[in-house]
């Protein structure tokens, strides 16, 4: 299996271009995400894509939501705007969380979501295409707005922005990490 080597290779790519993934590949990638850890069967996870001209539905629910909590010029707007535009794809991830499931705690519902998210990017790695995960001031944690500028009802949290696309330049160098920082062994 090379799934070793898609593990220790993938890494976030910022410089994204044309082409992204066709509905072919996505529907694979997909599957992949729906792999994920799923502590009774709640399938928590919701994924939106955003690619071509919706781009600037995405980024309109973007200016919306920031326009709920504070007041912005016609500049800031513009950068706003263009934020789904840095890659050819975005894929919103999005936790709906089953509060009917007391076994079954929000926290690992989300967890649940965020593996998928790591399946994704793996998958379109593997797959030859680069990503990053973005949180930021558009994910619900930050942005109580965000969800219902996405049409989503109150269960549903952003949890962040896969931006998807081709490779651009250079891939960046796998920093080295050291084992030792970060386990502990008990004997």
């Amino acid at each position: 299996m090379e799934t070793m080597k898609t593990l220790l290779s993938r890494r976030s790519i910022s410089k994204l271009t044309n082409p992204h993934p066709s509905k072919d590949e996505m529907s694979d990638v997909y599957q992949a995400a729906l792999r994920a850890p799923d502590h009774a069967w709640l399938r928590p996870w919701k994924f939106i894509e955003v690619t071509g001209e919706s781009r600037k539905k995405l980024g309109q629910a973007f200016i919306e939501s920031t326009k709920k909590t504070e007041e912005i010029d016609e500049e800031r707007e513009n950068k706003i705007a263009a934020l789904p535009f840095r890659s050819p794809m975005i894929i919103v991830v999005i936790a709906k969380v089953n509060y009917d499931k007391p076994n079954v705690p929000r926290l690992e519902q989300i967890q649940s979501t965020a593996a998928a998210a790591q399946n994704i990017l793996l998958a379109l790695h593997d797959k030859g295409y680069g990503c990053y995960w973005r949180t930021g001031k558009y994910s619900s944690e930050r942005n109580k707005f965000i969800s219902s500028e996405l049409s989503l009802d109150e269960s549903n949290e952003v949890l962040g922005y896969l931006y998807v696309g081709t490779p651009d330049g250079e891939k960046p160098k796998i920093p080295e990490l050291d084992n030792k920082d970060f386990v502990t062994y008990w004997d």
